[in-house]
């Protein structure tokens, strides 16, 4: 019986093409357009470390005075004072623990044919790799003991290295950054999670992605170049190492709820105690985010993509409106083939599945022409010159998306004509013919 209702359908697009491409064209430009926005906000919210971030989390104590605190500014609450983060590296509470800050540091090629160039990579403690589950190609990235002597080591990122030693072997080699020479230890397999959920979420949250990494207590040592924002209040002193000034980020791993709960009392002790050294003047309010959540107090995503997909929601509900105009001026005027169905034995359910698969066909037809302007509509989102471009592609979850949410949309703006139609009294037609 359904492949009966299916070519019944199929025959009565022919019958009205006008009106059946009417209704194709406005759904796909509404399905095209929602599915343009659902895509790019798919895309940015998505977990950066999907089966690592669950036990990821970023421990939140705010050291400002009263005077300093704004109730929305969110982006102070990423960043530890040197102080605050070295004092939760070494009191080592957690699974595991790594402070790091972004910095952009000129490369010198050994190569006479390349010259210097800059790149963008981020100064760690060592536990950050095996934290973030950073994937390796060839080596490692370093232990503890190199973070206390201010070792000369670095991580590359695939494409760094291929820039400077192509295909050959390179690790135990020499890159030179600034003006320091550094021994390659691991190269990273184009590590590249989105967001750089890691770094400053103002400062480049999508399409940054780190080529080198260096140990944390070495930067400072060398003084070497940091990116993002530094807030500072009072007396900053030697900004980097004073508790007036924040800088750096701070990240824990902690594998079980229990932990995650002990972890925030060890938080709350130590606001305590720097409350009663004259620190942290505010009411006690320690807090510790998982990494989803960190990202949505961050507000990853920009709230005017999220405007612009109500709007294409709402593109589509007026769309949706027009189809049912449309189908409901198409069943009508078949009210004397519905009729004689009726009369011949059809019941009305029989009839509102026959005009309920109808509209289902158009919903269908419109989803592969939507996903043909979504497809198109993506493609303009990645020449634009945005960080999280470049992201703007169509897995398979969206793909099956399209179809179903044009499906739903062609059979909701059929339910009401179908159900007009088959509750015409059949007698009242039939003495009309």
């Amino acid at each position: 019986m359904l492949g009966y209702y299916c070519l019944l359908a199929f025959y009565s697009f022919n019958r009205s093409r006008i009106i059946t491409a009417l209704m194709v064209l406005a759904i796909g430009l509404g399905i095209g357009a929602s599915m343009t926005m659902i895509t790019v906000l798919h895309v940015m919210s998505g977990d950066p470390l999907p089966g690592r971030s669950a036990r990821l989390y970023v421990p939140v104590v705010d050291p400002r005075p009263v005077s300093n605190t704004k109730p929305d500014d969110t982006a102070l609450d990423a960043t530890r004072t040197w102080v605050d983060a070295m004092y939760l590296l070494h009191a080592a509470r957690a699974d595991r623990q790594a402070a790091m800050a972004a910095g952009t540091l000129p490369v010198q090629p050994a190569q006479t044919s390349l010259h210097p160039f800059f790149e963008s990579g981020h100064y760690v403690t060592a536990d950050f790799f095996p934290m973030f589950g950073a994937p390796f190609r060839a080596g490692s990235g370093w232990n503890a003991q190199d973070d206390q002597s201010h070792a000369r080591v670095v991580v590359l990122n695939a494409d760094l290295n291929r820039k400077l030693f192509g295909n050959a072997p390179s690790i135990g080699r020499s890159v030179r950054l600034k003006n320091t020479d550094f021994r390659v230890v691991g190269v990273l397999d184009d590590w590249q999670p989105q967001p750089t959920f890691y770094a400053q979420i103002d400062n480049a949250a999508f399409g940054s992605t780190d080529q080198f990494f260096i140990p944390l207590q070495t930067a400072q040592e060398l003084n070497l170049h940091i990116s993002g924002r530094m807030w500072c209040w009072g007396n900053g002193g030697d900004a980097r190492t004073s508790d007036h000034c924040a800088w750096l980020q701070f990240w824990v791993e902690l594998d079980s709820p229990a932990k995650a709960h002990a972890y925030l009392d060890f938080l709350a002790g130590y606001w305590r105690d720097q409350h009663a050294h004259g620190r942290f003047p505010h009411p006690l309010d320690a807090k510790l985010f998982s990494l989803m959540d960190w990202l949505s107090n961050q507000h990853v995503v920009p709230g005017d993509l999220r405007l612009q997909l109500w709007l294409a929601l709402g593109f589509l509900g007026v769309c949706m409106l027009n189809i049912v105009g449309l189908l409901l001026a198409k069943f009508l005027r078949r009210g004397g083939e519905i009729s004689v169905r009726r009369a011949l034995g059809a019941r009305r359910r029989d009839v509102f599945l026959q005009l309920g698969i109808e509209a289902g066909a158009v919903g269908l037809a419109g989803g592969a022409l939507g996903l043909g302007l979504a497809e198109l509509g993506l493609w303009s989102v990645r020449h634009r010159p945005d960080g999280y471009a470049h992201l703007a592609q169509m897995d398979l979850s969206m793909l099956l998306g399209t179809f179903l949410l044009a499906t739903v949309a062609g059979v909701c703006a059929g339910l009401i004509p179908a159900w007009r139609a088959c509750n015409v009294a059949p007698a009242l037609q039939l003495k009309t013919q």
